[in-house]
């Protein structure tokens, strides 16, 4: 993403990055389409065909360049194996979750992520906290807090894929490598493993290529341009837009996802889950509103000391 802020939001920019979220949002429809193929090999294929993918768009696009400059600095390289790690444990986890039918936990993940992402700037960073902030990350442990009185243990899935996205995203900034260029070398460092294990799958006769159908061994290959289209509409956009507009169009992924969980794949949504995610949404409002005023502040601020 990109450090400056552009003056206003574009239409084109505020297209792509509908377009990016939604396709975020609607991703456990794909995987769900995968159900016969097991998580673990879902997810290799992703990492593979990801590789491939970006490779194709690297070299059409003439971008390799910056592919060599990433791999002649050690600290980039090593930035990029720890950001591999974390994102395949991002994937897999919400693969995982999606075809075992905890899409309204996934997206509770991706709605408090933002949240994460502010603690993590707290304890990495020394940032300080606003007021909004801290009451919106209070409304948001407070709806943790309810699913642990109530269930009696950790909503895990949710947990692990915030931190896992928000560590990634912290990584990556102190890796300053662009998106695309960086997902491929993420998904080419961890092709190795991820093709091992497709080939072993294979070789025994028990893989998604060997044992499916057309639809499936498309669905499988396809798994790389899912994963990546949308980034690069993000990438797009997000050269586009205002820092608060970003803010409030990426809950448009998680919001797709919970409507999918709930109305589309029926999941339990009992009274529980209705008062931990009114926790949630609450604070996801304050933390949006917040983003908001900083803008308007901001805004006042340069038209007084502009001369």
């Amino acid at each position: 993403m990109p450090t400056n802020t552009p003056p206003a939001s574009s239409p084109t920019g505020i297209a792509a990055a509908l377009g990016a979220f939604f396709l975020w949002g609607v991703l456990p429809v794909y995987w769900k389409a995968l159900l016969a193929v097991e998580s673990p090999e879902i997810l290799c294929h992703r990492i593979v065909w990801s590789a491939v993918f970006t490779a194709l768009v690297l070299l059409i696009a003439g971008r390799f360049r910056e592919v060599r400059v990433a791999l002649a600095s050690p600290r980039s390289v090593a930035m990029l194996l720890l950001s591999s790690v974390l994102v395949s444990i991002n994937w897999g986890v919400y693969i995982w979750a999606v075809n075992h039918e905890h899409v309204v936990e996934a997206s509770m993940g991706y709605y408090i992520t933002p949240l994460v992402n502010v603690l993590l700037g707290l304890m990495f960073f020394r940032d300080r906290l606003r007021r909004l902030q801290w009451i919106a990350v209070g409304f948001a442990l407070a709806g943790v807090a309810v699913m642990v009185i109530d269930f009696g243990k950790l909503p895990w899935i949710a947990l692990t894929l915030a931190f896992s996205f928000g560590l990634y995203g912290l990584v990556r900034k102190v890796a300053a490598v662009q998106p695309v260029p960086g997902l491929f070398l993420e998904t080419l460092l961890l092709s190795l493993p991820a093709g091992a294990y497709i080939l072993w799958k294979e070789s025994h006769g028990v893989g998604g290529l060997a044992t499916g159908d057309t639809v499936q061994i498309i669905l499988l290959i396809g798994a790389g341009a899912v994963t990546s289209i949308p980034l690069l509409l993000f990438t797009f956009g997000a050269r586009r837009l205002t820092l608060p507009t970003i803010g409030i169009a990426q809950y448009l992924a998680p919001t797709c996802m919970f409507l999918l969980g709930v109305f589309l794949y029926h999941e339990p949504f009992g009274a529980s889950k209705f008062i931990t995610f009114a926790f949630i949404w609450t604070g996801v409002a304050v933390y949006a509103g917040d983003g908001l005023i900083q803008q308007r502040t901001l805004r006042r601020l340069r038209k007084a000391s502009a001369p």
